[in-house]
């Protein structure tokens, strides 16, 4: 199929698990609200103008304009305001004046016999399970989809077959010419081993899987061994050497572990210059929640640190700094990833189809735990609001003072708007530095 139709497919595809993903969390929101009587006027995927909407029962249902979120609205998100509800003068200051309009905005649709389907009335409880709901949806359809992942789609795994031969033995961080007189064989080379044996034995050990092979060859430095294949049906046996070599040292999330520099650490091992086929393999489902864990403790990180690389981002978009690969990206990045996976033919369809699924996998978890920080909007500074309005009544209850009512959480507007102005600054930041220059993580 042509690159370009795939790179729109997978595009396409990833669009609509996103838009998906962003209903799915509103949904984790509107569930609860309506379980415990809440009277929910608007449940929207998107913001800006209408470009569709249905009213079923007492809730609009539809689609905006701009893709980047959804909301869910509820009558009587804030207490109402302590006069007759109309907006106090100007002269109360500006930040007094939009607390007061917005306790009026979220009491317009108040009518009779509705005193006690508001927001602000509920138990701090139900508060927080309504809060708690959209990023737990997401949790959960990350957790489906890395299901999904390794236990359908499977695991790129290691086999015992040779994919590639190295020519040259190269240093790290070095090039050499395979045609030179620079270039000194591999000991694969030189042993005649070639892409597609199957190794069959080592050093009079039968082997079994790649990485019990690739300790073997890592400890054999300066030795020559024998080494058995199987080439073309039958049974091949050569000498290999293998040869002391700085490679890189690998974690146990599989990865190439770094120093407080970012730089990749190197140990000196043996080294033979063969690399491994790899076929998805399905994985147990034991497998699914460390990997799950691993996804969030990753986008934990990057989140806890996000200042500090959206100024990385910065540098890079408007320098010739390289990207961090590993750094922040908005859904334009994410789209022309997923587009540049499913584009790679060379790459077998289902390891692109779980490729695509894991993405969507990471980008739930990264929704779940990004609407955790506990800062308004966020889901998370919603419950923090509920739980200090919980700390409040039970100290005055403790000390026998009269109960303090609903927390009114329209105090921390201007909060609100600094936190939703920086996301929206970053968020232009981002799909900028994603048009310009894009993160580069296929090489």
């Amino acid at each position: 199929m042509n690159p370009v139709i795939l790179f729109i497919l997978g595009v396409v595809f990833v669009a609509i698990g996103v838009a998906a993903s962003i209903a799915l969390h509103e949904l984790g929101h509107l569930v609860p609200a309506k379980l415990f009587k809440v009277r929910v006027t608007k449940y929207m995927i998107g913001f800006g103008p209408t470009l569709w909407s249905r009213k079923k029962g007492e809730t609009e249902y539809g689609f905006k304009a701009i893709p980047l979120g959804g909301f869910v609205a509820m009558i009587g998100m804030y207490p109402p305001n302590t006069q007759d509800g109309s907006v106090r003068p100007s002269s109360t200051g500006m930040f007094q004046t939009l607390a007061t309009e917005a306790r009026s905005a979220a009491h317009e649709e108040v009518g009779p016999g509705d005193e006690n389907r508001v927001f602000y009335k509920l138990p701090v409880w139900k508060k927080i399970i309504i809060m708690l709901g959209g990023p737990a949806m997401n949790l959960l359809v990350g957790l489906v989809l890395t299901a999904v992942l390794l236990m359908g789609f499977g695991a790129a795994t290691a086999t015992t077959t040779i994919a590639d031969v190295s020519k040259c033995q190269v240093a790290a961080g070095e090039t050499v010419d395979p045609d030179s007189e620079a270039c000194k064989p591999t000991p694969a080379a030189a042993s005649g081993l070639l892409p597609g044996d199957r190794v069959t034995s080592f050093d009079g050990k039968a082997v079994t899987s790649w990485e019990e092979m690739t300790s073997w060859i890592r400890a054999s430095s300066g030795r020559e061994v024998q080494m058995t294949v199987e080439r073309d049906g039958a049974s091949v046996t050569t000498t290999v050497t293998p040869v002391l070599s700085a490679r890189p040292i690998i974690g146990v999330d599989g990865r190439p572990e770094k120093d407080a520099d970012g730089k990749a650490k190197y140990q000196e091992v043996g080294f033979l210059g063969i690399g491994a086929q790899t076929e998805m393999v399905p994985q147990p489902a034991s497998t699914v929640l460390p990997l799950a864990g691993e996804n969030i403790r990753q986008v934990a990180g990057v989140i806890l640190n996000l200042p500090a690389r959206v100024v990385g981002v910065a540098q890079a978009a408007f320098s010739e700094e390289p990207r961090d690969p590993n750094g922040p990206i908005s859904v334009v990045g994410v789209g022309r990833v997923a587009g540049e996976v499913a584009a790679m033919e060379e790459i077998p369809v289902q390891a692109r189809l779980g490729a695509l699924v894991g993405l969507l996998a990471g980008l739930n978890f990264a929704l779940a735990v990004f609407n955790l920080v506990p800062l308004l909007p966020l889901d998370g500074g919603h419950v923090a609001g509920a739980l200090y309005e919980g700390v409040r009544r039970r100290v005055a209850k403790i000390f026998g003072k009269p109960d303090p009512g609903a927390f009114d959480i329209a105090k921390l507007l201007p909060l609100t708007y600094v936190v939703a102005s920086a996301l929206l600054a970053m968020s232009a930041l981002l799909i900028y530095a994603d048009i310009v220059k894009p993160v580069n993580i296929f090489g």
